[in-house]
């Protein structure tokens, strides 16, 4: 009996107590659900769905109110794509419960503050766009929200801030007006007139010096690339002549007017912009991507022109949607193919822009570039019979106008056709781009050609290359990449070192020890000096010739095989590259031995700056040689210099966090020592040495700090004052020779220039100072000094 009472007990007692703990879990997991789902396939109506989950949600307020509140809150910022249909959800809510509604209002202008405090703008833009789209479903009253937009407005009057501000918030409030213009103009159209005309006088006298920097293709035909501030100010004065009339954003609250227009309406609290301040970080300007117009998608619906303020909600919500979902390909992919109302668009291309807008978006993509790779495959997957096509005409569009199109983009380009190229069996019609065959190979299109069989080539193998690629493309086709090893012939007597370079491979292949090799290559002559010179310890380029090729000819397998030998012998290379002559030397026999292998000379230097053999100067420095003229604008180059430059910034962002920590670590002691000066003294005494040794830390690492720093600073320094040499030793040859400055050589030259600025724009602005003073001074020809000026312009 008693057994079975026990069982009784645990059969009973138990799970009732669990259940009792797990319930509100469980029925807020189910509301986050229901909320989040909202407005996805359903065999009900948008409409009923709605109806039937404000039910839900205002007989669960009494016990489940902040968690509601919550969660409303975080789709308005996190799920804008949807907005329409939380606004609507909000506005039943309201007209049920006025008091939830206050409550929300007031909960999003808190979060709108955390946002901009927290410097996340682009969050900011989602949450006003919410609070404006609630004017429509009788939440807010429309005067309150046209005294929210004069506050966003009168931004542009205050003195002494950056223009990146100014245009933030006339952003916000001009992104508001396709879903809410209607319903303000029908109230209160003397304010918006004076607030539009406000707009107008702004954004006439906006500098705009930075629009070149940014435009995708230099060449506004046959699509004009527009700054992103003029494009949606022209959208929406089509927008305001047509009567605000606006046929795309999907309005579900139209269906609950009876019930809505009963609710009684919010004021929203005053809302002052928060002051300026040094740290905020705003939003970088940016250029309007078009590649398609409604004769590039002749069968189906017409695509709407470039100022309608359809192409602005069409490319906003996609953008939208990628932002939400970047992280799952799959989900991405689908949610992007069923995008309400695509029925009425050429959705395939709108997607194909859209998402190549994003890739080629300058200074950076939004989100990391495969990501964009991996999206456009899962969409050919998802719409076999139509998204192809359009990708291949976009690409072939994107060829056609390679002359024109930005040397960073272009980069972009090839990376993103390689890769996609190797997802498909590498198949592509390359006899229709035989045009680039008939031009000099220094051109873009034969330039491009190459650049994409050299990339494919690295997801593949040189043989499958031969293979795909007509035989009249063979001078585009890369080398099969082979050490070139300059001791081969042996029977090459008079070759300087070759005797050397035989005793140097017998002695590694005995497995001699460093000491050993340094012995041995002690023996080789210093071709710099005289025989009867005894310093003979200084830069021997004989020496590293010998060894270098010898020990990479060796290792030549595999990238593992060089990096081990690299690593064995790192004592004997270290030694070789004391002196700047020495590391420059060394890159230099890289480059000899591995022209043919572009890939292997990449890894080799970023394992050789890794292991600290060269430093990033002496790779700037190499690059720039005259011994490297020729591969100047290979892709591979400036891959090699942009990772020297990565890796630079964060050795010295790794030492500052460091030294953060240990000034925080000490801050932490002292204030506990404070707290507990009652104790003993030998506790004080213990502490003191603690206190001690971390402040020879902070030294040190302060020490440090300032070292990285001044090796960074004059990193840029070489690598703008090359820049600076080249370009003018270029402009002074074209002017006494009377010959045209725009070669094909100049424009990728002064291109790599914006892209050095753009690509790390955090860093230097740090040294802005010193780049004025010393090489960006008014004296430099105008061409060059164009670059600089633009670059400040961005963040004015």
């Amino acid at each position: 009996m008693s057994r079975r009472r026990h069982s009784d007990e645990n059969d009973g007692a138990q799970p009732h107590k669990r259940r009792r703990t797990s319930e509100p879990i469980e029925i807020e997991d189910r509301l986050e659900s229901l909320i989040c789902r909202v407005g996805e396939k359903s065999t009900s109506s948008l409409e009923s769905n709605l109806e039937g989950l404000a039910g839900v949600l205002e007989a669960d307020l009494p016990n489940y109110k902040n968690k509601i509140l919550r969660i409303l809150c975080a789709v308005a910022r996190l799920l804008p794509e949807k907005l329409t249909v939380y606004t609507t959800l909000v506005g039943l809510l309201n007209a049920r419960n006025y008091n939830f509604g206050g409550e929300f209002v007031e909960a999003m202008i808190r979060q709108l503050k955390e946002t901009l405090k927290s410097n996340l703008y682009s969050e900011a833009v989602y949450l006003v766009r919410f609070l404006s789209d609630l004017v429509n479903c009788h939440v807010i009253a429309a005067p309150s929200m046209v005294a929210m937009f004069e506050n966003f407005v009168s931004v542009t009057q205050e003195e002494d801030i950056p223009q990146v501000r100014s245009d933030w918030y006339v952003y916000a409030v001009l992104s508001c007006l396709p879903w809410v213009g209607k319903e303000l103009y029908e109230k209160k159209d003397v304010e918006m007139d004076r607030l539009l005309n406000q707009i107008d006088g702004y954004l006439k006298r906006r500098q705009k010096t930075h629009v070149p920097m940014l435009q995708v293709w230099t060449a506004e035909k046959p699509h004009p690339q527009e700054e992103y501030l003029d494009c949606l100010w022209a959208q929406v004065q089509k927008l305001k002549k047509d009567r605000w009339q606006e046929r795309h954003i999907l309005r579900p609250y139209i269906a609950f007017d009876s019930v809505l227009c009963e609710a009684l309406q919010h004021n929203l609290p005053p809302f002052t912009p928060p002051a300026h301040s040094d740290d905020a970080v705003y939003p970088m300007p940016h250029v309007v991507f078009r590649m398609f117009d409604y004769t590039d998608a002749p069968e189906g619906p017409v695509m709407p022109g470039s100022h309608s303020v359809e192409r602005f909600v069409i490319e906003e919500n996609l953008h939208c949607i990628i932002k939400s979902h970047w992280r799952e390909r799959k989900t991405c992919a689908a949610q992007l193919l069923s995008y309400p109302g695509k029925n009425k668009i050429p959705l395939n291309y709108h997607i194909v822009e859209v998402i190549f807008g994003e890739l080629f978006q300058l200074p950076s993509p939004p989100h990391i570039e495969v990501m964009y790779t991996a999206l456009l495959i899962e969409l050919c997957k998802l719409q076999p019979g139509s998204l192809p096509q359009v990708l291949a005409q976009a690409t072939e569009m994107m060829y056609m106008r390679l002359d024109t199109m930005n040397t960073t983009s272009v980069d972009r380009f090839v990376s993103w056709f390689a890769h996609h190229l190797s997802n498909f069996q590498f198949r592509w019609s390359w006899d229709d781009w035989a045009d680039c065959l008939t031009v000099d190979s220094e051109k873009p299109k034969p330039k491009f050609v190459k650049e994409v069989l050299e990339k494919c080539m690295r997801l593949s193998y040189h043989q499958r290359i031969v293979d795909i690629v007509p035989p009249s493309f063979s001078a585009l086709i890369p080398a099969e990449p082979l050490f070139q090893y300059k001791y081969e012939d042996e029977s090459n007597t008079s070759l300087p070192g070759l005797a050397m370079a035989l005793t140097v491979t017998n002695a590694i292949k005995n497995r001699a020890s460093n000491e050993e090799i340094l012995a041995v290559l002690k023996e080789i002559p210093n071709p710099n000096q005289d025989d009867d010179d005894d310093e003979g310890d200084g830069f021997n380029p004989l020496k590293i010739d010998v060894f270098l090729q010898t020990l990479l000819h060796l290792a030549a397998k595999s990238f593992s095989h060089s990096f081990s030998a690299l690593a064995k012998f790192h004592e004997v290379l270290k030694a070789l590259t004391e002196s700047d002559e020495g590391k420059l030397h060394i890159l230099k026999v890289v480059y000899e031995a591995w022209k043919k292998h572009p890939q292997m000379i990449a890894v080799l230097v970023d394992k050789m700056i890794r292991t600290q053999i060269v430093d990033c100067a002496a790779v700037a420095n190499w690059i720039f040689s005259s011994d490297m003229a020729h591969d100047f604008t290979r892709l591979y180059m400036w891959e090699i210099l942009h990772s020297t430059i990565r890796k630079m910034n964060k050795h010295v962002q790794k030492i500052q966090k460091e030294l953060e920590e240990a000034k925080d670590k000490l801050e932490k002691q002292q204030h506990k020592k404070q707290k507990d000066s009652g104790d003993e003294e030998d506790m004080e005494k213990n502490s003191d040495d603690e206190d001690g040794q971390l402040e020879e830390q902070i030294e040190r690492l302060q020490e440090k700090v300032e070292s990285a720093q001044s090796e960074q600073k004059n990193l840029f320094l070489v690598i703008f004052q090359r820049f600076i040499m080249l370009l003018t030793e270029h402009l002074v040859r074209c002017e006494t020779g009377s010959v045209d400055i725009n070669t094909s050589w100049y424009k990728n030259c002064i291109e790599r220039l914006q892209q050095i600025f753009l690509m790390h724009h955090v860093t230097i602005q740090q040294y802005m100072g010193t780049l004025e003073n010393l090489l960006f001074t008014a004296e430099l020809d105008h061409h060059i000094l164009a670059v600089y000026q633009q670059f400040c312009a961005l963040q004015l």
